[in-house]
C-alpha cells in the first residue's frame, strides 16, 4: 500500500528523520493559510501516488504570497501526468505546503528488500534529484548498494560504507548515521517494500533534510498496522480495481486490450504470458479464485466489460473447486445483464466441463470456443488486431 509524501513524513519524524515545517490542505484558501504559517519561500507540492511530480508541473517554489495563490490555483484540481501515472494522469485533490531550505547537495537514498540475497538493501547515489532509473542506465558507477542482513540489523560498517560511497562531509556524518538508523528501523517496523528519499539534501549549514518521502507497505502486513490503513486515500485507487475489491476479486488493471478471466493466480500469469507471445497485450489480471460462485463471476465479467480498452475477452478456466458449469452460469448472467457486444473466447477444462459447455451453447450468446490455451490466445489476438 502506497501513502502520500506528507503521510510518509509523519512517520519519518516519528523515527527522528528530519523534515521541513509543512502543512496540508485540500482547498486554495487552505493552501494560502498553511503557507502563511511558514517562512517564504515555500514549496507547493501536489500529493499523488506517483513520482516525477516536479517535471509534470506538480511542484512549484513560491517566493511571494501572490505566487502561493497562483500555484495553489494551478496545482489543486489539475490532472497531473508523470511517467508513473500513465497518459491518463491523476487528479490532484491534496497539496503539501513546505518551507524552502538552502540546498548545498542533493542525494538519492532508498531501502528495498532484495529477495535474491534475503537482505535489506540500501541504494544510494550522489545524483540526487534525478530519476534513479536514468542514473542506473547512464551512469551506473554513481550508484552504491549496501546489503544488510535483517537477522543482525544495521551496523556501523554499513553506515560507513554508505557515507563513504556518498562522499559525505565529516560535519554531517553523525546526523547522517542517525537518519540511516531511523529509516532502517522504520523499514523493519512497518514491513515496508520500499522507503525512498529523492532528494535527501545537505543544507548550507550542514544538516540533513528529507526533502521528499515515498513509502510503500506490504499490503499483506496491514493487519499489523492500523495507522497505515488509516492513511488509505481512495482517490488514488484505480476505479476498476476498487470495484473488484468490493467483490473480493483479485484484479489489476493493465494497458492492453485483451480482457482476461482466469481461476488461479499462476494460471492467470501463464495466460497473460501466452497472450503476449502471440503479439497481443493483456488489459488486466483477474483471478476469480477457486471458491467463486456465479455472482462473483458475473461481477468480474462486468468489471472487464466496463474497461473501454477491452476489444476481446479470453476466459481460461481449469475447473476444480470452481466448476465449469458455475463459471458458465456467471458468464451467461453477466453477458445478458450488460448486453455483450465484444467477442469472447472460452477455453474450459476440468470439473463439469461438458455441462459448462452445454450452458454456454444453449445460452444464445455468440461465443468462440478454443481447443486449448494456445488456440484460445491466437483466436483472441486475431480478434483484437
Amino acid at each position: 500500500m502506497k501513502i502520500h509524501e506528507y503521510q510518509a513524513k509523519e512517520l519519518f519524524r516519528k523515527y527522528k528523520v528530519p523534515t521541513l515545517a509543512n502543512g496540508v490542505a485540500t482547498t486554495v484558501d487552505g493552501i494560502i493559510a498553511e503557507a502563511a504559517k511558514l517562512k517564504l519561500p515555500v514549496a507547493v507540492k501536489a500529493q499523488i501516488h506517483a513520482g516525477g511530480r516536479g517535471k509534470g508541473g506538480g511542484v512549484k517554489l513560491a517566493k511571494t504570497a501572490e505566487e502561493v495563490k497562483k500555484y495553489a490555483n494551478e496545482i489543486l484540481g489539475m490532472t497531473l501526468v508523470t511517467k508513473q501515472t500513465g497518459p491518463e494522469g491523476r487528479l490532484v485533490k491534496t497539496v503539501l505546503v513546505e518551507e524552502g531550505c538552502n540546498i548545498a547537495k542533493e542525494l538519492y537514498l532508498s531501502f528495498i528488500p532484495d529477495r535474491a540475497t534475503s537482505t535489506v538493501t540500501i541504494i544510494a547515489s550522489e545524483a540526487g534529484g534525478m530519476d534513479i532509473e536514468d542514473v542506473a542506465a547512464n551512469t551506473p558507477e554513481k550508484i552504491i548498494k549496501v546489503q544488510i542482513n535483517p537477522t543482525t540489523g544495521i551496523k556501523g560498517f554499513h553506515l560507513n560504507q554508505v557515507a563513504f560511497g556518498l562522499n559525505m562531509p565529516k560535519e554531517v556524518l553523525k546526523e547522517f548515521a542517525g537518519v540511516l538508523r531511523g529509516l532502517y528501523q522504520l523499514f523493519i517496523d512497518y514491513d515496508c517494500s520500499m522507503v525512498e528519499i529523492n532528494p535527501l539534501v545537505i543544507t548550507g549549514d550542514n544538516h540533513i533534510i528529507a526533502l521528499d518521502a515515498k513509502l510503500d507497505v506490504d499490503s499483506n502486513s496491514l493487519f499489523r498496522h492500523p495507522d497505515i490503513v488509516a492513511f488509505h486515500d481512495p482517490n488514488e485507487d484505480d476505479p476498476l480495481e476498487a470495484a473488484a475489491a468490493k467483490f473480493n476479486l483479485n484484479y489489476i488493471n493493465l494497458d492492453g486490450n485483451v480482457g482476461n478471466m482466469v481461476n488461479g493466480a499462476g494460471l492467470a500469469m501463464a495466460t497473460m504470458d501466452i497472450i503476449k507471445q502471440v503479439g497481443a497485450e493483456p488489459a488486466n489480471f483477474l483471478d476469480v479464485g477457486g471458491g467463486a460462485d456465479a455472482e462473483m463471476v458475473e461481477n468480474g465479467f462486468k468489471i472487464i466489460l466496463s474497461d473501454k480498452k477491452v476489444k476481446g475477452i479470453l476466459i481460461n478456466i481449469f475447473g476444480g473447486i470452481l466448476r465449469c458449469d458455475v463459471l458458465a452460469q456467471g458468464v451467461v448472467q453477466a453477458a445478458k445483464a450488460v448486453n455483450l457486444n465484444i467477442p469472447v473466447v472460452v477455453r474450459m477444462e476440468g470439473t463439469n466441463v461438458e455441462e459448462g459447455r452445454r450452458i454456454l451453447k444453449e445460452s444464445g450468446l455468440t461465443l468462440i470456443t478454443a481447443k486449448n490455451l494456445a488456440d484460445a490466445a491466437e483466436k483472441v489476438a486475431e480478434i483484437v488486431k
